[in-house]
């Protein structure tokens, strides 16, 4: 009985060990996800934030932490069709999404967001995602637009049949 209760604790050691190792490939894995779909490159990595460099968008951050949320900003108040494409792709990346209904949802939610001088939420299939304009106050207070995507909690990225 003692030599399974030391074999169970030693497994649960390794197991516990290796937990930090397999959350960083994982986030690795995701973040070349995001890169291949959005033609961003890397520009760093702290821990389980990844920093990128996109044509269409000033900041590009990916948060590995449950659940995995993406931040797209722009310093216009209104950016070009790109920032828009590059949203789409990355919820595509991030999720499953359909790439150009999130595109239509990111236009759509910064839309009103304009209009109604306030955050606006919405979702479509796998993701949800925040958009907002104007002055802000926190890290990304030189930003004008920002949209923040998240796989939403509860739907599995496999569509079942039936």
């Amino acid at each position: 009985m003692l030599r399974l209760s030391a074999l169970t604790v030693l497994v649960g050691v390794f197991s516990l060990g290796s937990a930090p190792a397999r959350a960083a490939d994982a986030c690795d894995t995701l973040a070349a996800t995001v890169i291949r779909a959005t033609g961003a490159s890397l520009a760093g990595r702290t821990g389980p934030v990844a920093v990128f460099r996109a044509q269409d968008a000033e900041r590009m951050s990916l948060d590995c932490r449950a659940p995995a949320r993406l931040t797209v900003a722009s310093l216009d108040r209104e950016p070009p069709p790109g920032y828009f494409m590059l949203i789409g792709r990355a919820a595509r990346a991030l999720a499953g999404a359909d790439a150009a209904s999130a595109e239509v949802l990111a236009l759509n939610l910064h839309q009103a967001s304009l209009l109604a001088q306030a955050p606006r939420r919405g979702g479509i299939g796998p993701i949800l995602m925040l958009c907002e304009t104007g002055p802000r106050t926190d890290g990304l207070r030189d930003d004008l637009t920002v949209c923040r995507l998240a796989h939403r909690p509860g739907l599995s990225r496999i569509r079942r049949a039936g």
